[in-house]
């Protein structure tokens, strides 16, 4: 999936097992095409939320849509089994998967810099859900103990990334607040800020994490174990 975009901009071309899959109708490249676009990039930029694993797949025969070019079995961990060359549904936790696609990006595409630039948890998976409406329940609207370990973890691979060699530049969380998703409306919050949009003046609570992020920051690292019942003292006050 990396090839689509970045072969051409790091390159001049896709991959050869692109070509290969999806044959004519790949758009082709002129010489001078070629060499205009090859090295237009400044830097990767990724979102990253969950990983997906694959293993190979033999080719499809007769007309083949986008997945089936991937000519790929994917999973949602390591441990699941290799069935489905779609998109699996359920994604554990994985922040090695983070870890791995960066060092894999450095390797890949000649140590461009690296910006994580979505990184986050949505309220969905971590509060118990009305699911017409969207709403969490009461008591876990701001105790996001969840969302504090997926952004300690996956700031832990982030950083061994950076110290196995990957050239990554920045991070960021997504989101600060609970703001209107693109694909799932204003029921798919991944705000560190609770906002209540019944309230035409939408107020803004800090949840957990917003206290344990804004501790991370100021300590230049802190340990979760050591300051979650305080950043939890202060969520409920």
């Amino acid at each position: 999936m990396f090839g689509l975009t970045l072969g051409p901009l790091v390159f001049g071309d896709y991959p050869q097992s692109m070509k290969m899959n999806v044959g004519s109708r790949l758009p082709s490249f002129t010489k001078s095409q070629s060499e205009f676009v090859k090295g237009t990039i400044d830097f990767i930029g990724i979102n990253h939320y969950y990983s997906v694993y694959v293993n190979d797949r033999p080719l499809k025969e007769g007309v083949r849509d986008y997945a089936a070019d991937m000519s790929v079995y994917q999973r949602g961990s390591r441990t699941d089994p290799a069935t489905s060359e779609y998109v699996p549904t359920v994604y554990p936790d994985d922040p090695e998967g983070l870890r791995l696609v960066l060092e894999y990006l450095t390797e890949a595409y000649g140590g461009l810099p690296i910006y994580v630039q979505e990184n986050g948890k949505s309220n969905y998976f971590l509060f118990r859900h009305d699911l017409s409406s969207g709403k969490a329940a009461a008591n876990d609207i701001l105790n996001d103990t969840d969302r504090v370990e997926y952004l300690k973890t996956y700031i832990g691979s982030t950083l061994d990334a950076l110290r196995n060699g990957a050239n990554v530049k920045g991070y960021f969380v997504w989101n600060f607040l609970d703001i209107f998703e693109f694909l799932a409306g204003y029921k798919l919050g991944f705000g560190m800020y609770r906002v209540d949009f019944d309230d035409e003046a939408r107020p803004r609570e800090a949840r957990l994490s917003a206290h344990w992020y804004s501790g991370f920051l100021k300590n230049n690292g802190i340990s979760i174990r050591s300051e979650v019942d305080d950043t939890g003292h202060h969520a409920q006050q």
